[in-house]
């Protein structure tokens, strides 16, 4: 483990919680029981959110296979799709979990991600005993695209502004006072607006995106989506590096309209320059689900050693001195036009003192040109 993950050099408090560096596993297969959660925090990722889970009465029953890759033409794989539900394992066995991981890790933060039906008991419930099992905070899934939504869970429940605020005044309620994230579905016309009913509803921040709801491809001798199973398949999850560009705008997005609210950005987090953007675009942490599943654990040294030259290079303090640096370089396409407007005016005025650019026009009229207003 690189030293730069833990040394103090890329920590970050937010929300309350002091993460030793930005760098959190995304809820889903890299966090799945305490052993994975132990080896992620081993390799020095700052912080884990747990696989989903919701309370021991809700069926929950995965297929095979679930993923399913696109490469580029050269072989790289740039994007992956699942079509896996939140955690089959039984709500008991996670408190179980979540004391024993911050046993042995008490200085890295640990967030249960749950998820649950439109009921105010059930949240409540799965909310107090997570915190008290140990979780640092909570996140809400409102996003998970595939599966759940069908009974009106996950994307479904996210899709829908009123009930994200009304769920998450629910567990805020229920948390007293701990941190509560509410995880955005990309799924949506406009992201912001299920950002600010979370917010509304006191959430202290929110993780975005979520997988985007797709199928990555058909078999052209068989005329059957992939994954298949049993010859058939249903949209999921797509993640990976093709996401990004979409993420970066919706972390943006999120961030600019919601002035200091904290953002735990996510989707397609393969590399530090990655990771990066989206501090830069104004998260404050920075998740990573499909990135481990296919690089390793051991890819947050990368992450970290290529934050801190960052950092370096541009003379930022602190990590937090760099979060959201690139927001006040984006505005409106007619701004735009105006700018280039400017520049031209700009660069004709200069041409206009230049030697050379006398006789292009009507020589009097350049000369008037020149001559100072008594005005």
């Amino acid at each position: 483990m690189s030293s730069v993950l833990t040394n103090g050099s890329l920590a970050i408090v937010v929300d309350g919680m002091k993460f030793p560096n930005p760098f959190v596993i995304g809820s889903g297969p890299p966090s799945t029981n305490a052993t994975v959660i132990g080896k992620a925090f081993a390799a020095g990722w700052g912080g884990v959110v747990a696989k989903t889970t919701s309370l021991s009465d809700l069926p929950v029953v995965n297929v095979q296979p679930r993923y399913g890759k696109l490469n580029s033409p050269s072989g790289d794989t740039i994007g992956f799709q699942n079509i896996e539900l939140i955690s089959d394992r039984p709500f008991e066995d996670w408190e179980t979990d979540f004391r024993k991981v911050k046993e042995a890790w008490p200085d890295r933060i640990l967030i249960g991600s749950v998820m649950e039906k439109f009921e105010k008991a059930r949240w409540q419930e799965i909310t107090e005993r997570s915190l008290a099992a140990g979780c640092d905070a909570l996140e809400l899934n409102f996003s998970c695209p595939h599966g759940h939504p069908e009974t009106g869970m996950g994307a479904a429940m996210g899709q829908n502004p009123a009930m994200v605020e009304e769920v998450t005044r629910w567990v805020v309620e229920a948390a007293g006072g701990r941190p509560v994230w509410a995880k955005m579905t990309p799924n949506i016309t406009d992201i912001r607006i299920p950002a600010r009913a979370a917010k509304k509803g006191g959430a202290s921040g929110v993780a975005a995106i979520n997988t985007i709801l797709s199928t990555i491809g058909i078999n052209l001798k068989t005329l059957r989506p992939t994954p298949t199973v049993d010859g058939h398949s249903t949209f999921g999850g797509y993640s990976y590096r093709s996401v990004k560009p979409i993420a970066l705008r919706m972390v943006g997005e999120i961030a600019m309209d919601q002035p200091g609210f904290s953002i735990s950005g996510i989707g397609g987090v393969t590399s530090a320059v990655d990771a990066i953007e989206f501090i830069l675009m104004g998260a404050n942490t920075v998740q990573s689900c499909t990135g481990p599943m296919l690089q390793g654990f051991d890819m947050v040294t990368e992450l970290g050693e290529g934050l801190a030259a960052f950092l370096e290079q541009h003379s930022f303090g602190n990590l937090q001195a760099a979060v959201g640096q690139s927001l006040p370089y984006f505005t409106t396409h007619h701004h735009l036009v105006e700018l280039l407007a400017e520049k031209k005016r700009a660069k004709e005025v200069e041409l206009a003192n230049r030697d050379t650019e006398w006789g292009k026009k009507d020589f009097v009229a350049e000369a008037g040109a020149l001559v100072s207003s008594k005005d």
